[in-house]
């Protein structure tokens, strides 16, 4: 069975940091692109950053200079750095991961920014 497990998040002020975690299991880990998406009331779920098998990272113009994706295969663990957090990145996030036809998605994690 493949797992994607997710940790971390919930509740942060303005400016205040969180860390996002997905851990995988019982898949080839190492070929795959992982993606952070986020989704919050009422916008549709929005990519937020990206980490390809080589190692090469993108970012949501949102989130860019305040948010580090990395991975670390042999954990088979993919982490998002949140800093400077902002009210408008209140949302539930989810790790996806993509490999060929192969698609799977954690279960969400809220997150919530909030003097």
């Amino acid at each position: 069975q493949v797992d994607f497990v997710q940790s971390g998040g919930g509740l942060a002020h303005p400016g205040g940091s969180l860390t996002l975690s997905c851990v995988a299991s019982n898949i080839r880990f190492a070929f795959y692109t992982i993606q952070w998406y986020r989704q919050g009331p009422p916008t549709q779920r929005e990519l937020v950053a990206s980490i390809a098998a080589g190692g090469t990272t993108n970012y949501a113009d949102s989130v860019k200079g305040r948010f580090t994706i990395s991975r670390d295969n042999p954990k088979m663990t993919v982490t998002l750095q949140m800093n400077n957090l902002k009210p408008e990145d209140t949302a539930v996030y989810y790790c996806k991961g993509t490999w060929i036809t192969n698609t799977y998605w954690g279960q969400g994690t809220p997150v919530t920014v909030s003097s």
